[in-house]
């Protein structure tokens, strides 16, 4: 009992889950299943309570489809969607929070936090990177892996690959566009997460990066042979950057063994220690993408990772490191250095006669001049009624593929005011 008293009295957060994806349809991409029931997956609200987690970074991920950007965008946009959907079916237990203060009120309301992420960026392009990143952000993204096995625009993934038919080898680390997304991030406050890059892409991070870093859900090279896996000079290229490794409970990434169990994931966890110090290693369990060890079935057992850092005699602030700390302390340091910040734009979404129309809530002195929409990180000029207070803007044949990103952007007595949201291109109405 004392030992799940530690456990359930510490901040648990869990650096990496690919729940969304299992939650929505694979023709519409909608979202058709409610985790605040009991499910079959590896998380769902009743598990993560029995867990005692208090915080996962959900994650919108694909694979990215290879000379489509644009379908790669709206696999993301989905699986955000996603998200949104589980909260707004679940508000009193469940709440997507952005900051550290967010999560906090979460706990205190006892609920579990959501903080939104994306592992493969792969809609991301010379176009379109600038405004998207921003748009991301208005969405409540706080940490982007750039890519995941597959190479892109931004870098070269694990696979030194794209991900066409052909399989075609890739190199470079990151690319010059590569180089300015991760310096928009910084500016931004979103987190890089170099759990799937190249160990070129993973150096070229390090050197660029002025924000302390994560590896959300990685392991130790020297342990287990992977690609996937980090090296020790990488290990303590994180400790220099002050960043973080969350480590993955997927056994293929912890051990050559047939049998592989909550120990052999500790061990990963003692070696980084020992290696580099208590203050930059975490919890990235891969919930949802990954099997298991076989001694820990899902997310309600979460503290038997606790029991098992006890019995190879960690104190209790060891343990509250380890368990949340550390990764909230990157999280926090991340937004602490970014400078992105704008005020909201109250209003609904209306789609009338191929116009997609912002319907303001109060009427406001528009500067048409500095007003814009932006679709999928590309700016158009705006259309103003300012006696009906809408901005408008004919879409036309811009919304091609499912899912899509709109922020609506007026200038207000030299106040920037946005109001950015999901909208699919079927349903015609914001989502």
């Amino acid at each position: 009992m004392e030992d799940k008293k530690i456990h359930y009295n510490s901040i648990v957060v869990d650096g990496h889950n690919d729940t969304m994806m299992k939650i929505i349809d694979e023709e519409t991409w909608l979202p058709i299943i409610n985790i605040g029931k009991s499910t079959e997956y590896h998380i769902d609200i009743p598990k993560l309570q029995e867990g005692g987690i208090n915080l996962g970074f959900f994650a919108s991920f694909t694979e990215g489809y290879y000379g489509n950007d644009a379908k790669s965008l709206s696999r993301n946009l989905a699986l955000i969607n996603a998200l949104i959907f589980t909260y707004e079916n679940n508000p009193d237990t469940f709440e997507i929070v952005t900051s550290i203060d967010e999560v906090n009120k979460a706990i205190e309301n006892n609920k579990v936090g959501a903080l939104p992420t994306i592992e493969g960026a792969y809609g991301i392009n010379e176009e379109n990177y600038l405004e998207l990143l921003k748009q991301f952000y208005d969405l409540g993204i706080r940490a982007i892996a750039p890519t995941w096995n597959y190479s892109n625009h931004i870098g070269e993934g694990c696979s030194r690959a794209y991900g066409d038919s052909d399989n075609t080898p890739s190199e470079g680390g990151l690319t010059n566009l590569g180089k300015k997304v991760i310096e928009e991030m910084n500016k931004l406050g979103i987190l890089v997460d170099v759990s799937h890059l190249a160990e070129e892409t993973f150096w070229d991070v390090i050197r660029i990066s002025k924000s302390p870093i994560i590896a959300s859900h990685s392991g130790v090279y020297n342990l287990k042979k992977h690609q996937r896996n980090l090296k020790d000079d990488q290990l303590k290229a994180i400790k220099e950057n002050g960043g973080v490794v969350g480590v993955v409970l997927f056994p293929n990434f912890l051990s050559d063994k047939k049998e592989v169990y909550i120990k052999d994931f500790v061990d990963h966890i003692d070696y980084i220690v020992n290696l580099i110090g208590i203050d930059y290693v975490g919890i990235g369990s891969d919930f949802d993408g990954a099997k298991m060890p076989l001694d820990l079935k899902d997310s309600s057992e979460m503290y038997k990772i606790t029991d098992e850092l006890i019995q190879r005699g960690y104190d209790d602030e060891a343990i509250e490191k380890i368990l949340g700390k550390n990764i909230l302390r990157v999280l926090k340091e991340v937004q602490q250095s970014g400078s992105y910040y704008l005020e909201a734009l109250e209003g609904e979404i209306i789609y009338k006669d191929d116009e997609l129309i912002l319907n303001m809530s109060k009427k406001i002195d528009l500067n048409v001049v500095n007003s814009r929409i932006i679709i999928d990180g590309i700016a158009y000029e705006a259309n103003i009624d300012i006696e009906r207070t809408y901005i408008f803007l004919k879409i036309e044949e811009l919304l091609k593929e499912k899912f899509h990103v709109v922020s609506f952007e007026i200038e207000d007595h030299g106040m920037i005011q946005r109001y950015t949201k999901i909208i699919h291109r079927d349903l015609k109405f914001g989502i």
